[in-house]
């Protein structure tokens, strides 16, 4: 097989190595280099199907320094393939500045499409699939993620989330203050002897991974509103009853756990309606 010039945006497996595709493994083999995050990493899928090509780390805290080396390679007629350790490149990895540069230069960028964890997740966790957001790690700092995973509360599609084994249980929790407690899913370990998808609310798979000890890739999904929770006269209703008894605070709290209503919307909401009381 002969590669056209250009960079070949490479998907590799999430795990089961059996999982690339024909056309992957002869791009690999034809490719002049192959730029990696973790040469062992990629080193691996490249001793099973007898891949030769030379391979160069290109990783976040190497870019800045290589980018204009392999830019220049490219520009002379080179056929390189970017991969990441698992899954699409530039999906929550490396490689879009890359591709960037490389549009702008008018070098050929071309998609060899394949696995991907979260769309992987998706397919198999029974969540609405028609509209979906991916958002991602959610930062590692509390106000940080507070604050992040607010701006999505009131997106009416099913939210994908990357998460690691450590900070699960955390982020799970702080998904439940700010959406209620929706159904959600953790997806672990997928294609692998170990894989794992588990149902349930927000608030019982936080309990369940409380001891960090989940280990793997893992997706978090997450369920939309549910039309209680997105109605906003029957929020208003209820919390209009529920302040004529409890505070701000607290019937914004219950607001979320009744009707599934992001916390951060019913306590604004409790807040208009105690001003104007």
């Amino acid at each position: 097989m002969t590669l056209e010039p250009g960079l070949y945006v490479t998907a590799t497996p999430i795990g089961n190595l059996k999982d690339i595709t024909f056309r992957a493994v002869d791009a690999l083999k034809a490719a002049d280099l192959i730029l990696c995050e973790d040469t062992r990493q990629t080193q691996k899928l490249c001793r099973a199907y007898g891949v030769k090509t030379a391979l160069q780390p290109y990783h976040d805290h190497n870019g800045a320094r290589v980018r204009p080396e392999i830019l220049a390679k490219l520009e002379d007629g080179a056929a390189i393939c970017l991969v990441s350790d698992a899954g699409t490149p530039l999906i929550s990895d490396p490689g879009y500045k890359l591709v960037r540069e490389a549009r702008d230069r008018g070098i050929p960028v071309f998609s060899l499409p394949g696995p991907s964890a979260g769309i992987a997740a998706l397919a198999c966790a029974g969540a609405p699939s028609d509209q979906f957001f991916f958002a991602g790690f959610p930062p590692a700092k509390k106000l940080a993620r507070d604050n992040f995973l607010a701006a999505l509360a009131d997106l009416n599609a099913t939210l994908l989330f990357y998460e690691t084994g450590p900070r699960l249980a955390d982020s799970l929790a702080a998904m439940k203050a700010a959406y209620g407690d929706r159904k959600a899913a953790v997806a672990r370990e997928l294609t692998k002897l170990h894989e794992e998808v588990v149902e349930g609310s927000l608030s019982s798979l936080a309990e369940r991974y409380r001891d960090g000890t989940a280990k793997g890739e893992i997706v978090v999904i997450v369920h939309p509103p549910t039309a209680a929770a997105a109605s906003q006269e029957d929020l208003e209703e209820f919390l209009k009853s529920a302040l004529t008894r409890l505070s701000v605070k607290d019937a914004a709290a219950a607001a979320a756990e009744t009707l599934g209503a992001p916390k951060k919307r019913a306590y604004e909401m409790a807040l208009q309606l105690k001003d104007r009381a």
